[in-house]
């Protein structure tokens, strides 16, 4: 029997006081050849990516780097690190020909935010439990400059009264997915020591222009065709809710996830056992356990043939041919997908259900991407399913060693969607073998109920 570990942090403050200090932009410190700023291009994935994303990483006090020297540190890093993201400096832009998004490289800055509080990192409460009020450690736009002139990163140090510091990274998902993001706080951390880039980036987006023409091979049932000036029942995951929602983090520990991966093995003939093995990750059993629950917690006994659609991401670097550079800065990342009727996932062995996801990836291959890629050539889109599993997990910003040490903790900023749901490392519990990842589900309360009635049941 399994015990169900729900995060129920001891206190939670729902709001605190964060006071500015000063605000400014930041350039590349060298003047790169101006005869080469053309507009930058942005591929068929960047342009779907139009909105912003907010991290939080929280340090603790360090004798030897103060909040204020890691202010001033981080500054002068920024100027440095612009040099070889010269993109990150520049504005976006909506080309009106072409009706495409792209960066106009101007050198006009990136934002840098200084802040306090008056509390200490351990008053803030559980750094684990994500807390909608971390906003307030984030700045997303700059209130001194016009809407189309904003930065396309923003980065905030926030000191707090113990020594301690956040830093706070506001950034347009359209410059950077979760491993180009890696890579460039690796740069950051390694320029701020006084050391060459960790990673020379891969700044050329023209690696996942669509064919010309564009082939479109495959039926896509994951993406949504935007009907522009006309209704449409559908919905993108990606739009937030107006609904009351409850947040809660589920905790599953190394242990709990081996667990699920027994239980995920099936029974019948070795082709059919060998094949399953390969899917047997974690990843895709934490996943599949997601899908049933969030499937079946909005459904009733009259809709059970209903189909339900989970999205997921899946990393193309070393799935094209050729294989994309691994320094490659850009969104390389499509959405994976796997459908089934909400009475499948019910009746149907969990092993079943990995199988499902795992067929998901397996069906990312160089010719489908580039279908996909060219499908967006083509139509303006979203990925559409009823629930996207978004992975924190293994990204490993909280491994990223800088002058005054690694992260407390690194996490993002809450979304306000109930379709969305977050899979973030856990603190690693030493007596319960670490490994483990926290699951952020935000749901209508009945919805969260039956939620969690069915991920207990599924765990036992």
């Amino acid at each position: 029997m399994v015990t169900l570990n729900v995060v129920e942090p001891s206190h939670l403050l729902q709001d605190f006081e964060v006071k500015i200090h000063h605000t400014s932009l930041v350039c590349p410190s060298q003047r790169t050849d101006q005869r080469n700023k053309s507009m930058f291009f942005l591929s068929n994935i960047d342009q779907v990516l139009n909105f912003d994303v907010q991290t939080v990483h929280f340090f603790p006090a360090h004798n030897d780097f103060p909040p204020q020297i890691v202010a001033e540190k981080l500054r002068e890093t920024l100027g440095e690190i612009l040099v070889h993201y010269d993109f990150l400096a520049g504005r976006l832009r909506l080309n009106p020909k072409t009706g495409r998004l792209e960066i106009d490289r101007n050198d006009s800055g990136v934002g840098f935010v200084v802040a306090s509080s008056e509390l200490t990192l351990d008053e803030i409460g559980d750094l684990v439990y994500p807390n909608p009020a971390f906003a307030q450690l984030v700045t997303v736009t700059l209130d001194t400059l016009e809407p189309d002139d904003q930065p396309l990163c923003i980065l905030q140090v926030t000191s707090f009264k113990c020594g301690g510091f956040a830093m706070g990274i506001s950034t347009n998902h359209a410059t950077f997915d979760g491993l180009g993001f890696k890579i460039f706080l690796q740069n950051v951390a390694s320029l701020a020591a006084d050391k060459p880039l960790i990673v020379t980036p891969c700044n050329d987006r023209q690696l996942l222009a669509a064919r010309s023409p564009p082939r479109v091979t495959f039926p896509h049932s994951e993406l949504l065709k935007l009907n522009i000036g006309q209704a449409d029942t559908k919905s993108s995951v990606f739009e937030a809710t107006q609904e009351d929602l409850d947040i809660k983090v589920f905790r599953l520990t190394s242990g709990t996830i081996s667990r699920l991966k027994e239980k995920a093995k099936p029974f019948g003939d070795v082709d059919n056992v060998n094949s399953n093995k390969r899917s047997i990750t974690s990843f895709n059993v934490v996943t599949a356990l997601i899908w049933q629950c969030k499937a079946l917690s909005s459904s009733t006994e009259s809709n059970m043939d209903r189909e339900s659609t989970i999205l997921y991401a899946v990393d193309l670097r070393q799935r094209l041919n050729p294989p994309l550079p691994m320094s490659y800065s850009g969104n390389a990342v499509l959405s994976a997908y796997a459908t089934a009727s909400c009475k499948e996932l019910e009746d149907g062995p969990f092993s079943r259900t990995v199988e499902m996801l795992s067929e998901g990836a397996k069906r990312m291959t160089d010719e489908y991407a580039k279908s996909v890629i060219d499908w967006g050539e083509l139509y303006k889109g979203l990925p559409y399913g009823e629930v996207l599993v978004s992975s924190w997990w293994r990204l490993g910003f909280a491994e990223v060693e800088y002058p005054w040490g690694k992260p407390r903790y690194s996490c993002p900023v809450v979304y306000h969607r109930k379709d969305i749901i977050l899979l973030l490392p856990d603190i690693d519990n030493e007596e319960e073998g670490g490994g483990g990842v926290n699951v952020l589900v935000a749901l209508p309360p009945k919805e969260m109920d039956k939620f969690q009635t069915l991920f207990h049941k599924v765990l036992a």
